[in-house]
This record gives C-alpha cells, sequence and structure tokens, in this order.
C-alpha cells in the first residue's frame, strides 16, 4: 500500500501510538506533539506572569482565522463553543420557528443532535425523523418535507458505522425549499475536506477533539452571516454589537453582534485555542486530501482482511457512501471488546459490533495487529 504522506514521521508526533494499537480517534484522538507544546506554552505563561491576556486574545483570533481558511469561510461567521452539543443547542434555539412548524431529523443519528430539537417541542415544534438508511441524499428528506417544514438537522458522518451521506445534495434542496439546514461535521472535519460555500449549510457545528486532536472542551459554530434573522436566545457583554467599555449594562444597547460573536458567551477556551491553531497547522502541512485517501486505503485493506476472516462490516462498504476513517465489525462488543483490549488493541463499542476508527499515525502493522488478535481468538 503506497502512503500518500510519512505516515511512519507523524506516528512520531503521537507517543500514544507507541504503547498501544489505538484504533479510536473516533472517540478522541491522542494528542500530537506540537498540541502539547502549545498547550505547554500557555501552562507555562500561565504559571509564570498570570498570562498575557492580549497575546492569548491575538491568538485566538489567530486561531479563528485558521479555522476559516480550513473550512472555506470567513472568520466573522466562526463563534467558538464548548463542543458539538453546544453548538447544535445554540443552531436549535436560534431558529424562529413558531408553533406548528416541524424540523426532519435521522432516525439513530447523534443522539445529541436529536435532543437540540427533541427539546423544542415544548414550544409547540413538531420534530419528524427520516430511516436511518445507508444513502442519505435529498430524495431521503423530499417525501417528507410539507409547507410547514422549517429545517433539517443531520451529521456528515455518522459515529456509529461511518456512513457519509450527501450534504451537499442535500444543502441544494434546503436552498430550493427555504429551509435551513444544520449540519454536525463532528466526525469528519480534519479527516475530510470541509468547504462551507459548497455545502450550503445554515449551520456546521463541530467539536474538536477527534480529527482535530484538541482536548475536549472545544468546539465552534460555522454560522452563515447572511442569515441575520438568526439571533441568540441568550446575550452577554461579549456577544453584543456595541459592548459597554464601563461594563454597566445598558437595556438600549442589546442588538447583537452583526458577526457569529453573537453566538460567543463569555470567556474563551483559551488554552484549547491555542492548541487547535498548533492542529491546524499540522493537518494542513500534511494536506486533509491526502488524509483522507490515506484513511481509504487503510479502510480497504481492512474490508478485504475482514471478508477473508467471513466478518461482515456493519457500514457501508463503497467509497462513495462511506466515512474513510470509521469501520464498525460485526462482532459482539461483550465478547470482543475486553479481549481486544487484552492484546493492547484500542476501539470502541457501538451498537452493532467493534468499532475501528483510524487516525493520522495508524499503519498496517496495526491492522495486522488487530486482524492477528481477531483470527487467534476465532479458532480458538
Amino acid at each position: 500500500m503506497q502512503n500518500t504522506y510519512n505516515v511512519s514521521g507523524i506516528r512520531k508526533l503521537f507517543p500514544a501510538a507507541k504503547s498501544v494499537v489505538y484504533l479510536d480517534s473516533g472517540l478522541q484522538s491522542p494528542m500530537p506533539r506540537p498540541v502539547k507544546v502549545a498547550l505547554d506554552r500557555y501552562n507555562k505563561e500561565a504559571y509564570e506572569n498570570a498570562g498575557p491576556k492580549l497575546i492569548w486574545l491575538n491568538r485566538t483570533e489567530q486561531a479563528r482565522n485558521k479555522l476559516a481558511r480550513f473550512i472555506n469561510a470567513s472568520p466573522d461567521e466562526i463563534a467558538f463553543t464548548k463542543n458539538t452539543s453546544e453548538a447544535l443547542n445554540i443552531a436549535a434555539n436560534a431558529l424562529p420557528l413558531k408553533r406548528g412548524d416541524n424540523v426532519l431529523l435521522i432516525h439513530g443519528d447523534h443522539p445529541n443532535n436529536a435532543y437540540a430539537f427533541l427539546n423544542l417541542r415544548r414550544k409547540g415544534i413538531d420534530v419528524r425523523v427520516i430511516p436511518m438508511t445507508e444513502i442519505i441524499n435529498s430524495e431521503s428528506f423530499l417525501s417528507e418535507i410539507d409547507e410547514n417544514t422549517r429545517a433539517i438537522s443531520m451529521s456528515h458522518v455518522t459515529f456509529h458505522a461511518g456512513h457519509k451521506f450527501d450534504i451537499e445534495d442535500i444543502g441544494r434542496l434546503c436552498r430550493e425549499k427555504n429551509i435551513y439546514f444544520i449540519v454536525d461535521i463532528m466526525q469528519s472535519i480534519g479527516v475530510v475536506p470541509i468547504d462551507v460555500q459548497k455545502i450550503g449549510a445554515t449551520f456546521l457545528c463541530s467539536g474538536t477533539h477527534k480529527g482535530l486532536f484538541v482536548p475536549q472542551g472545544l468546539g465552534f459554530l460555522w454560522w452563515d452571516k447572511k442569515r441575520q434573522e438568526l439571533e441568540p436566545t441568550y446575550l452577554a457583554a461579549a456577544s453584543v454589537e456595541h459592548p459597554s467599555e464601563d461594563f454597566i449594562a445598558n437595556s438600549n444597547n442589546m442588538a447583537p453582534a452583526k458577526t457569529a460573536r453573537r453566538f460567543e458567551i463569555g470567556n474563551y477556551n483559551l488554552a484549547a485555542i491555542q492548541a487547535l491553531d498548533a492542529a491546524i497547522d499540522l493537518i494542513n502541512k500534511i494536506g486533509v486530501n491526502n488524509i483522507e485517501s490515506y484513511y481509504y486505503m487503510l479502510g480497504d485493506r481492512l474490508i478485504e482482511r475482514l471478508d477473508c476472516l467471513g466478518i461482515s462490516l456493519v457500514g457501508p462498504r463503497s467509497r462513495q457512501h462511506r466515512a474513510p476513517h470509521i469501520y464498525v465489525l460485526q462482532l459482539q462488543p461483550k465478547e470482543w471488546l475486553e479481549y481486544l483490549s487484552s492484546q493492547q488493541i484500542r476501539c470502541s463499542p457501538e451498537r452493532d459490533g467493534i468499532r475501528i476508527s483510524f487516525g493520522l499515525f495508524n499503519n498496517e502493522l496495526d491492522l495486522d495487529k488487530l486482524l492477528e488478535a481477531i483470527s487467534h481468538q476465532m479458532k480458538r
């Protein structure tokens, strides 16, 4: 298998890859050395001089700019959040929905996508679901759309089986029907190219602890700034257009910022944002297209070997419809998870099997160790 980047060199940046066969980046990525360096610098500055706050805020805007370029967006369309779930809740509550309107979701999608909208039922919003199938595109939603459909919310890539849905096609449908479109890109950012101009969403929501290598506690929201009618349900000094210099609240000064800052509330997770800055540099050095191609090659190899062992894949097999990095093996978690852990192989239990999810550092030797362990146990 021909690599699309120097995997052995990148592997040296992830010390955790030396101690365990880590096949669980869909849960949380191990920390690479550049991210640790950024966090160490932040901690040193905080410890030794209580923190250069202005410098930290400048770095925050630097990271915002890098993230914007990474997804082909404008920096003023990005708000920092705590995680994907907070971003989804911000999006759900910003929509100007009224009693009798309906929102379409996918059955079995991430629960935190569903809960953000199910919570709107208390306001009289109808939440409907379409079936989860291997292929989800505009046709999947078309028959469920009526005159009261105001929004579609869904994941780009599913966490539990690695479906990759056609969000660009669905985005076109939403534009045609004037429907708000919210997309959870937690499992796809850093793994496949994300271009907000092509997706045509209203909001994109994500955390940063999987494909972006940052410790948990940081997420972001991308907002289509042409949608100025979408306002936050809460307000803070940080989110108004003209923050008061004397820090005295004024009921005549409550207009939300014209930028995505309207969705931010209070202080930033400054340490994690600086870690994100370093992580984006690392990904850009490799190239997200190269990352995607490499994961697909690893996945092809994995599927080929699974076929030889007679082990089924839970999710889609074709590159067109599968995520490059997530593969769920139809093996009972109760029987297999403890065994694989005893072999120093880290993976996750999912609804219908054992989830294998790749990181930048995984190589064919990792696959060999996984499949040899499975083969050995099957022969017992």
